[in-house]
C-alpha cells in the first residue's frame, strides 16, 4: 500500500485513559473519525478496543495504529507484544504499527526492530508499517534495514512552533509520509497573535488553522480532545485553505520549541 493511504485526519488518544479514553474514541466515530491512534504506553488500547466495539462502525471503515513500545523492541518481544496490542484492541490487524521511539542509547539495533516490525507484518498483524520519533539518522537506518518503500509514516512532534523541516525533508526526499503530533503545541499556538488574525479573517478557530496548516503542508495529523465540540471543530480544519501569504507568516513562526524531549528516551534531535 502506498503511505499516502494512510488517512489525513485522525483522532489521538495520548494521555487518555479508561472512561475519558472510551468516551473521545466514541465521540469522535461518531463524528466520522475514522483514523484512532493509540499506543503500547498509553494503556489505553482495551478503552479503544472498547469504543470501537460499541460504535458499531465496521472495523474495515476504519484505520488504527498503535505504537510498540521501547521495552518491547527485542526481536523475541516484539511480535508477542502486538499480538497482546491486537488482543486488547480486539482487531485480528492493525492498519499501522509504529516504533514509538527509538531504542534508548541503540540498546536494540534499528536493524532488529525494524527486521522484526516487517515480520510482523508479513504474518500479517499490520497492514503498514512505520516509525515515529525518528531523527534522519534513524530513518536512514530504518531504510538501510527494510528500505523506503515499506515505512509508510514517521509520526514526529510537529506545530508552527517546531516546524522539522530537516525531518520533514528527508522524509518527503525518500517518499515516507510524515504524521504530525501535537499540531496544536498541548495548546500553545492557539493564542499566537499570527494564527489568532489569520482565524479571525477565515471566521475560523485558531486551532482549525493550525490544522489546516498542516494538512496543507501534507502532514497527516491527530488530534485529541475530550470535548465532542473540539473534536466536532477539529474536523472542520479540512475544509480550511490558507493563501500562500498565510501559510508563509505560519512558517515564520518556526522556533525549534520543542515541547516532547523526554530524558534518557529522546535522540540527538536534527
Amino acid at each position: 500500500m502506498p503511505s499516502s493511504s494512510i488517512p489525513a485526519f485522525g483522532v489521538g488518544t495520548f494521555r487518555l485513559q479508561d472512561q475519558a479514553a472510551i468516551d473521545s474514541v466514541r465521540n469522535a466515530l461518531d463524528l466520522g473519525y475514522r483514523l484512532v491512534d493509540t499506543a503500547q504506553i498509553y494503556g489505553n488500547e482495551a478503552a479503544v478496543g472498547q469504543a470501537i466495539a460499541d460504535s458499531g462502525v465496521p472495523r474495515d471503515a476504519l484505520f488504527i495504529t498503535t505504537k510498540v513500545w521501547t521495552e518491547n523492541l527485542a526481536a523475541d518481544k516484539l511480535i508477542p507484544s502486538l499480538k497482546d496490542s491486537l488482543s486488547k484492541l480486539r482487531t485480528e490487524q492493525v492498519d499501522l504499527a509504529l516504533i514509538h521511539w527509538p531504542s534508548p542509547g541503540g540498546a536494540v539495533p534499528v536493524a532488529e526492530f525494524m527486521g522484526a516490525l516487517a515480520e510482523a507484518k508479513a504474518q500479517g498483524l499490520a497492514a503498514q508499517i512505520g516509525v515515529s520519533n525518528f531523527t534522519v539518522a534513524l530513518m536512514q537506518d530504518a531504510i538501510d534495514a527494510v528500505g523506503a518503500g515499506a515505512i509508510a509514516t514517521n509520526q514526529i512532534e510537529l506545530h508552527p512552533y517546531l516546524q522539522n523541516r530537516a525531518v520533514a525533508e528527508f522524509a518527503r526526499s525518500q517518499g515516507i509520509h510524515i504524521t504530525s503530533y501535537m499540531t496544536l503545541a498541548y495548546g500553545k499556538v492557539l493564542g499566537d497573535p499570527v494564527v489568532e488574525a489569520i482565524a479571525q479573517a477565515h471566521g475560523a478557530t485558531p486551532a482549525q488553522v493550525a490544522l489546516a496548516w498542516a494538512l496543507q503542508l501534507g502532514y497527516a495529523v491527530i488530534p485529541s480532545s475530550t470535548r465532542r465540540e473540539n473534536l466536532a471543530s477539529n474536523l472542520k480544519a479540512q475544509q480550511l485553505r490558507l493563501s500562500d501569504a498565510e501559510m508563509a507568516q505560519i512558517a515564520a513562526l518556526d522556533r525549534g520549541g520543542r515541547l516532547v524531549d523526554p530524558e534518557g528516551l529522546a535522540p540527538h534531535w536534527d
